[in-house]
Protein backbone atom coordinates (compact mmCIF):
# COMPACT_ATOMS: atom_id res chain seq x y z
CA UNK A 1 0.00 0.00 0.00
CA UNK A 2 1.39 3.76 -0.66
CA UNK A 3 0.71 5.59 2.49
CA UNK A 4 1.38 9.32 3.33
CA UNK A 5 4.08 8.44 6.26
CA UNK A 6 6.91 6.21 5.84
CA UNK A 7 8.33 4.09 9.24
CA UNK A 8 11.02 6.82 8.88
CA UNK A 9 8.93 10.35 8.79
CA UNK A 10 7.06 8.15 11.50
CA UNK A 11 10.08 7.68 13.50
CA UNK A 12 10.96 11.39 12.89
CA UNK A 13 7.24 12.33 14.06
CA UNK A 14 7.39 9.94 17.19
CA UNK A 15 10.61 11.04 18.43
CA UNK A 16 9.72 14.54 18.60
CA UNK A 17 5.97 14.60 19.13
CA UNK A 18 5.89 11.41 20.91
CA UNK A 19 1.96 9.86 21.80
CA UNK A 20 0.63 12.94 20.85
CA UNK A 21 0.93 12.46 17.81
CA UNK A 22 -0.36 9.20 17.56
CA UNK A 23 -3.41 11.05 19.39
CA UNK A 24 -3.09 13.54 17.04
CA UNK A 25 -3.41 12.02 13.79
CA UNK A 26 -6.28 9.22 14.67
CA UNK A 27 -8.60 12.14 16.64
CA UNK A 28 -8.65 14.27 13.45
CA UNK A 29 -8.86 11.48 10.84
CA UNK A 30 -11.56 10.50 12.89
CA UNK A 31 -13.36 14.15 13.13
CA UNK A 32 -13.65 14.05 9.44
CA UNK A 33 -9.74 14.92 8.27
CA UNK A 34 -8.60 12.29 5.27
CA UNK A 35 -4.71 11.99 7.57
CA UNK A 36 -3.07 8.43 7.58
CA UNK A 37 -4.37 7.50 11.48
CA UNK A 38 -4.20 3.79 10.92
CA UNK A 39 -1.08 4.32 8.90
CA UNK A 40 0.27 6.05 12.08
CA UNK A 41 -0.49 3.67 14.48
CA UNK A 42 0.43 0.69 12.53
CA UNK A 43 3.98 2.70 12.18
CA UNK A 44 4.22 3.85 15.35
CA UNK A 45 3.31 -0.15 16.69
CA UNK A 46 6.25 -1.68 14.16
CA UNK A 47 8.73 1.52 15.34
CA UNK A 48 7.90 0.26 19.42
CA UNK A 49 8.89 -3.34 18.55
CA UNK A 50 12.18 -2.39 16.40
CA UNK A 51 13.64 0.36 18.86
CA UNK A 52 12.42 -0.32 22.00
CA UNK A 53 12.12 3.24 22.88
CA UNK A 54 8.19 3.48 23.13
CA UNK A 55 5.75 1.30 25.06
CA UNK A 56 3.37 -0.77 22.74
CA UNK A 57 0.61 0.17 25.67
CA UNK A 58 0.51 3.53 25.27
CA UNK A 59 0.52 3.38 21.95
CA UNK A 60 -2.55 1.57 21.93
CA UNK A 61 -4.06 4.06 24.45
CA UNK A 62 -3.11 7.28 22.35
CA UNK A 63 -4.76 5.63 19.39
CA UNK A 64 -8.07 4.27 20.76
CA UNK A 65 -7.73 7.74 22.90
CA UNK A 66 -7.53 9.76 19.70
CA UNK A 67 -10.38 7.98 18.19
CA UNK A 68 -13.44 7.89 20.82
CA UNK A 69 -12.34 12.18 20.75
CA UNK A 70 -12.08 12.47 17.49
CA UNK A 71 -16.03 10.35 16.47
CA UNK A 72 -17.34 12.55 18.73
CA UNK A 73 -16.41 15.35 17.77
CA UNK A 74 -17.19 14.86 14.20
CA UNK A 75 -20.24 13.27 15.90
CA UNK A 76 -21.22 16.57 17.28
CA UNK A 77 -20.42 18.59 13.82
CA UNK A 78 -22.58 16.17 12.21
CA UNK A 79 -25.96 16.65 14.39
CA UNK A 80 -25.04 20.20 14.49
CA UNK A 81 -24.32 21.39 10.82
CA UNK A 82 -24.80 17.91 9.05
CA UNK A 83 -28.47 17.82 9.15
CA UNK A 84 -28.58 21.68 8.24
CA UNK A 85 -26.00 20.83 5.16
CA UNK A 86 -28.55 17.56 4.03
CA UNK A 87 -31.64 20.07 4.40
CA UNK A 88 -30.70 22.30 2.76
CA UNK A 89 -28.77 20.76 -0.02
CA UNK A 90 -29.47 17.06 -0.44
CA UNK A 91 -32.17 17.73 -2.88
CA UNK A 92 -29.09 18.27 -5.67
CA UNK A 93 -27.81 14.78 -5.30
CA UNK A 94 -31.81 13.18 -4.54
CA UNK A 95 -31.75 13.37 -0.79
CA UNK A 96 -35.16 14.81 -0.54
CA UNK A 97 -37.30 14.82 2.59
CA UNK A 98 -38.26 11.74 2.34
CA UNK A 99 -35.15 10.37 2.14
CA UNK A 100 -33.65 11.73 4.58
CA UNK A 101 -36.36 10.26 6.86
CA UNK A 102 -35.49 7.00 5.75
CA UNK A 103 -32.00 7.87 6.32
CA UNK A 104 -32.54 9.04 10.13
CA UNK A 105 -34.52 5.51 10.44
CA UNK A 106 -31.93 3.31 9.09
CA UNK A 107 -29.22 4.45 10.98
CA UNK A 108 -31.51 4.87 14.30
CA UNK A 109 -31.76 0.95 13.58
CA UNK A 110 -28.12 -0.42 12.34
CA UNK A 111 -26.22 3.02 12.77
CA UNK A 112 -24.51 1.25 16.04
CA UNK A 113 -22.55 -1.37 13.35
CA UNK A 114 -22.06 1.63 11.12
CA UNK A 115 -19.88 3.16 13.32
CA UNK A 116 -18.46 0.18 15.06
CA UNK A 117 -17.42 -1.67 11.78
CA UNK A 118 -16.58 1.45 9.52
CA UNK A 119 -13.66 2.21 12.69
CA UNK A 120 -11.67 -0.59 9.87
CA UNK A 121 -12.40 1.01 7.17
CA UNK A 122 -10.80 3.83 5.51
CA UNK A 123 -13.53 5.94 4.04
CA UNK A 124 -16.11 4.83 6.71
CA UNK A 125 -13.24 5.97 9.54
CA UNK A 126 -13.51 9.38 8.20
CA UNK A 127 -17.20 9.44 7.84
CA UNK A 128 -18.98 7.36 10.24
CA UNK A 129 -19.22 9.96 13.52
CA UNK A 130 -20.41 12.70 11.34
CA UNK A 131 -22.96 10.83 8.81
CA UNK A 132 -24.29 9.41 12.88
CA UNK A 133 -24.70 12.50 13.81
CA UNK A 134 -26.48 13.80 11.04
CA UNK A 135 -28.87 11.51 11.14
CA UNK A 136 -29.62 11.70 14.98
CA UNK A 137 -28.03 8.35 16.02
CA UNK A 138 -29.27 8.58 20.21
CA UNK A 139 -25.59 9.65 21.37
CA UNK A 140 -25.45 7.07 24.34
CA UNK A 141 -25.49 4.27 21.51
CA UNK A 142 -23.24 6.29 19.56
CA UNK A 143 -20.61 6.28 21.92
CA UNK A 144 -21.38 2.94 23.37
CA UNK A 145 -20.49 1.42 19.71
CA UNK A 146 -17.59 4.60 19.02
CA UNK A 147 -15.64 3.52 22.25
CA UNK A 148 -16.22 -0.33 21.27
CA UNK A 149 -14.56 -0.10 18.14
CA UNK A 150 -12.07 3.07 18.66
CA UNK A 151 -10.25 0.18 21.79
CA UNK A 152 -10.76 -2.81 19.31
CA UNK A 153 -9.59 -1.45 16.41
CA UNK A 154 -6.49 0.42 18.33
CA UNK A 155 -5.82 -3.35 19.96
CA UNK A 156 -6.41 -5.09 16.56
CA UNK A 157 -4.10 -2.80 14.51
CA UNK A 158 -1.32 -2.12 17.47
CA UNK A 159 -0.93 -5.11 18.90
CA UNK A 160 -0.98 -7.06 15.94
CA UNK A 161 1.80 -4.67 14.00
CA UNK A 162 3.95 -4.66 17.01
CA UNK A 163 4.21 -9.11 17.16
CA UNK A 164 3.77 -8.99 13.54
CA UNK A 165 6.55 -6.50 13.05
CA UNK A 166 7.08 -5.84 9.18
CA UNK A 167 4.97 -8.32 8.39
CA UNK A 168 1.97 -6.88 8.96
CA UNK A 169 2.03 -3.87 6.51
CA UNK A 170 1.81 -6.96 3.68
CA UNK A 171 -1.64 -8.69 5.10
CA UNK A 172 -2.49 -4.72 6.29
CA UNK A 173 -3.75 -4.10 2.70
CA UNK A 174 -5.81 -7.52 2.22
CA UNK A 175 -7.12 -6.67 5.09
CA UNK A 176 -8.30 -3.94 4.36
CA UNK A 177 -9.63 -5.01 0.56
CA UNK A 178 -11.44 -7.57 2.26
CA UNK A 179 -13.19 -5.56 4.77
CA UNK A 180 -14.09 -2.63 2.01
CA UNK A 181 -15.28 -5.91 -0.51
CA UNK A 182 -17.44 -6.88 2.29
CA UNK A 183 -18.66 -3.45 2.54
CA UNK A 184 -19.83 -3.45 -0.77
CA UNK A 185 -21.70 -6.74 -0.78
CA UNK A 186 -23.17 -5.25 2.49
CA UNK A 187 -24.65 -2.05 1.00
CA UNK A 188 -25.39 -4.14 -2.27
CA UNK A 189 -27.76 -6.62 -0.05
CA UNK A 190 -28.82 -2.96 1.77
CA UNK A 191 -29.95 -1.66 -1.71
CA UNK A 192 -31.69 -4.51 -2.60
CA UNK A 193 -33.53 -4.88 0.87
CA UNK A 194 -34.56 -1.07 0.56
CA UNK A 195 -35.93 -1.21 -3.28
CA UNK A 196 -38.26 -4.26 -2.19
CA UNK A 197 -39.43 -2.76 0.71
CA UNK A 198 -39.10 1.04 0.06
CA UNK A 199 -43.09 1.94 1.00
CA UNK A 200 -43.02 -0.04 4.00
CA UNK A 201 -39.38 1.23 5.52
CA UNK A 202 -40.86 4.80 5.06
CA UNK A 203 -44.59 4.00 6.71
CA UNK A 204 -42.02 2.73 9.84
CA UNK A 205 -39.39 5.58 9.37
CA UNK A 206 -42.39 8.17 9.63
CA UNK A 207 -43.84 6.36 12.50
CA UNK A 208 -40.20 6.61 14.62
CA UNK A 209 -39.67 10.04 13.98
CA UNK A 210 -43.44 11.06 14.88
CA UNK A 211 -43.17 9.14 18.25
CA UNK A 212 -39.75 10.61 19.07
CA UNK A 213 -41.11 14.34 18.11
Amino acid sequence: MTHFLDQAQIAAILATYGYWAIFIVVALESAGIPLPGETMLVGAAIFARLSGTIAIENIVVAAAAGAIVGDNVGYWLGREYGTKLLERYGHLVGLGPEKLRLGQYLFYRWGGAIVFFGRFIALLRILAASLAGANHLPPGRFFVYNASGGIVWACVFGFGAYYLTAGFEKIEGPIAMALAGGLVIGLFVLWRYYKRHEARLMREADAMLSQRR
